[in-house]
């Protein structure tokens, strides 16, 4: 007798486009759990700035790869995170035929759907030489740097996130061949079926979603989050849309409506990347955030032609 199909149904878009509403409904619908896919939400000192779903959302549905490392964990990286979530479905399928995996994090939803990039040099104390130079130095030369050395990794890439800044960099110094070369890799056959769902809307709404959430943020405690935060902002996990520009209002060195206003600014530019990023995948079926019906009968005729 065959085994049945597994399915891992992944739902994908930009940030404040309705991904964990979806993704909670469609849990609810097939029974599934959620495996986050956000790499700011894996961080348990970290709430409010990257709209972690609510108490009430966790305990509604499971939850998995939310809070489960701190800020002082070192180095998290997509391949980490690939073979954590491998192995976790393998133990999950034994039991569940179907799981959901919700986020934006492109590089972390392509880790566990086509495997992680490996790269040429496997020269480890290189790469510890070249990780501790990296981590040393500021986001903007960080920027900077990539910007002339891989410009098209570049223009896909997080610009406010270090880690993936530094990461790409250390393929770069260690192997002297850009990183977007690099890690275009074959894909990885995995052992589930894979259904991929993309959210999207006319951007002047997502944009207009993207505000409203800042405000909210800022109303539910998002500077007192930060204040408490402060003492550790030299961490590079701390570098990010959300913190970055409060530390600034907190250092003086702008006004607290301006710092708001470059949270919006600099969340509606990570949209727009992600999109970028998403985009280039033709596997994704794209919708509506509302069109619950619509996502449920494509997810249908995928897993019934999957398990015919």
């Amino acid at each position: 007798m065959e085994k049945k199909k597994k399915h891992l149904i992944v739902v994908a878009g930009p940030t404040a486009v309705g991904k964990t509403a979806m993704a909670i409904k469609l849990a609810k619908h097939y029974r599934a759990e959620i495996i986050s896919a956000d790499s700011r939400q894996f961080y348990k000192e970290m709430t409010i700035g990257t709209a972690k779903p609510t108490e009430e959302e966790l305990a509604d549905v499971p939850h998995h790869f939310v809070n489960n490392i701190s800020i002082h964990v070192k180095n998290y990286s997509a391949g980490k995170y690939e073979f954590e979530v491998l192995e976790f479905l393998e133990k999950y399928f034994k039991k569940n035929d179907i799981a959901l995996m919700v986020g934006g994090s492109g590089l972390f939803i392509n880790a566990v759907c086509s495997g992680f990039d490996k790269f040429e040099n496997t020269d480890e104390e290189q790469i510890q030489t070249a990780r501790k130079f990296l981590n040393q130095q500021p986001l903007t030369w960080l920027q900077s740097e990539l910007q002339r050395l891989d410009p098209e990794y570049f223009n896909e890439v997080d610009q406010k996130n270090p880690v993936r800044l530094i990461r790409a960099l250390e393929i770069i110094f260690t192997t002297g061949k850009k990183y977007s070369e690099q890690r275009i890799g074959k894909k990885i056959e995995r052992p589930f079926n894979i259904i991929k769902i993309g959210l999207d809307m006319p951007r002047e709404f997502l944009y207009e979603r993207i505000n409203k959430r800042v405000d909210t943020m800022i109303e539910v405690g998002l500077q007192e989050e930060v204040e408490n935060l402060y003492i550790h902002k030299k961490l590079h996990t701390l570098n990010t849309v959300g913190y970055s520009e409060l530390f600034d209002f907190m250092e003086d060195k702008i006004s607290r409506q301006d710092a708001i206003a470059l949270i919006k600014q600099n969340s509606r530019n990570y949209a727009k990347r992600q999109m970028t990023w998403f985009k280039k995948d033709s596997g994704i079926g794209w919708f509506l955030p509302e069109d619950e019906e619509g996502i449920e009968a494509y997810i249908n005729a995928k897993i019934e032609a999957a398990n015919n």
